[in-house]
């Protein structure tokens, strides 16, 4: 596969806005209760923490992090997390980096819920015991336009992989919840199966050492998409119930079979349940193209569980992130749609077929007002500016005051 300059493989995601034809479910009626029009403060400084937990993935790979959690960027943010592994496959469009940590943290736990008394990771743990976590965190890639684009015709089928305990080869038991119908795109499901080598091994003798510590799965662009499915054989295929996921600019995984299945596994679209009790969170920004790809046109679609950050710059405040309603619901990234997809499938189709570098061909159809900076950043813009495994993180942030809840001992 050709590597494109970096900020090039995003002006295919300018061309990826959702479509007219997306397949669309009508809003379920919910109280203002079970729905505000915005999150907590608590659960806005969860996934502040979790966004720069995630942006230490980037430093695997190229300064890497050192025990007992030491890195180039954020690390010195988090000075009760050991490290226990990291991964680097390499740069391919099945790439797959990450790391693997416990936070022993002590810290007093979130305000409980007015709606539960709990907080949602108290309602995992029968005995309230907030003792820990285990942080496994899946990084992005610069070319996931590259690998939305090369691999969308191929969908692979879905099934729940077997759990740890059948050495991840013989025939899986028939799990539960079945997945009917279910395709997911290619080259995420490769990303994941090449991680699953180092996370499974790693994370089972932790989860038996630590069974009240709550694990928590966090990935931002492509490690989104993995987090996603490796969330899924952890709960389906080896029953863990103590899962929280947390996904930044997560592209879409899988068609509507699939879609409903991590619905139903993660009872997402819950009438009536506290926003703070979800355990999957999918945090989508505003001009972010990445949570639109594949195209629907190509058979996927979006899962529910959807928090969208309006505002366009940052920093965002609680009041800018709107708990989404559905697999589909327009007040969220859905709305940012823009022009029809017909120009988008003939250029994508030339690209292909002429064999040419898709920067030379289709550049000006982006509609003027996506601007190009505007598209690379947006991706990358969830609570500080991701991707650069720098002191302080990106450049962009280090004039930046902390927000008002930055904590780094603090529960998830």
């Amino acid at each position: 596969m050709r590597s494109f300059p970096l900020l090039l493989p995003y002006l295919v995601a300018g061309f990826a806005w959702s479509s007219p034809l997306e397949k669309q479910h009508a809003l379920q009626k919910q109280d203002d209760a079970s729905n505000p029009d915005h999150i907590s403060a608590d659960l806005f400084a969860s996934l502040e923490r979790l966004s720069r937990l995630v942006d230490i993935t980037y430093c695997v790979g190229t300064t890497g992090i050192d025990p007992p959690f030491s890195c180039a960027s954020r690390c010195k943010d988090f000075p009760s997390l050991d490290l226990v592994t990291t991964w680097n496959t390499g740069v391919l469009m099945s790439d797959s980096c990450g790391y693997i940590a416990v936070d022993h943290g002590m810290a007093p736990a979130p305000k409980p819920s007015l709606h539960t008394g709990k907080t949602a990771y108290e309602e995992h743990d029968t005995d309230g015991n907030n003792q820990g976590s285990i942080i496994v965190a899946f990084r992005g890639t610069y070319s996931i336009t590259n690998t939305v684009v090369d691999l969308s015709t191929v969908p692979q089928e879905y099934v729940p992989y077997p759990s740890p305990e059948h050495g991840g080869s013989d025939p899986p038991k028939e799990p539960k919840h079945a997945c009917h119908n279910c395709t997911v795109h290619m080259g995420f499901l490769a990303s994941w199966k090449i991680a699953r080598s180092v996370v499974l091994p790693a994370l089972k003798p932790l989860q038996e050492q630590y069974p009240k510590y709550t694990i928590h799965l966090v990935g931002h662009s492509l490690g989104g998409a993995v987090a996603a499915l490796a969330a899924l054989e952890l709960k389906v295929a080896s029953g863990w119930d103590n899962l929280v996921v947390t996904t930044f600019g997560e592209p879409r995984v899988g068609n509507d079979g699939f879609v409903d299945y991590i619905d139903s596994i993660f009872e997402l679209g819950d009438v009536g349940k506290p926003i703070d009790a979800s355990v999957y969170r999918r945090v989508t920004h505003a001009d972010d193209p990445v949570p639109l790809l594949p195209l629907a046109e190509w058979g996927y679609r979006s899962h529910a569980g959807e928090y969208f950050i309006s505002k366009s710059d940052l920093p965002p405040e609680p009041s800018d992130i709107r708990p989404c309603i559905g697999d589909y619901d327009p007040r969220c990234i859905s709305s940012t749609a823009g022009e029809h997809l017909k120009k988008t499938g003939q250029v994508i189709a030339e690209e292909r077929a002429q064999d040419t570098w898709l920067g030379t061909r289709g550049l000006w159809d982006i509609p003027t007002r996506l601007k190009l900076w505007q598209l690379f950043f947006a991706h990358r813009d969830y609570f500080w500016r991701l991707g650069l495994c720098v002191p302080g993180g990106d450049p962009v942030d280090w004039d930046r005051e902390k927000y008002p809840q930055f904590t780094s001992n603090e529960e998830l």
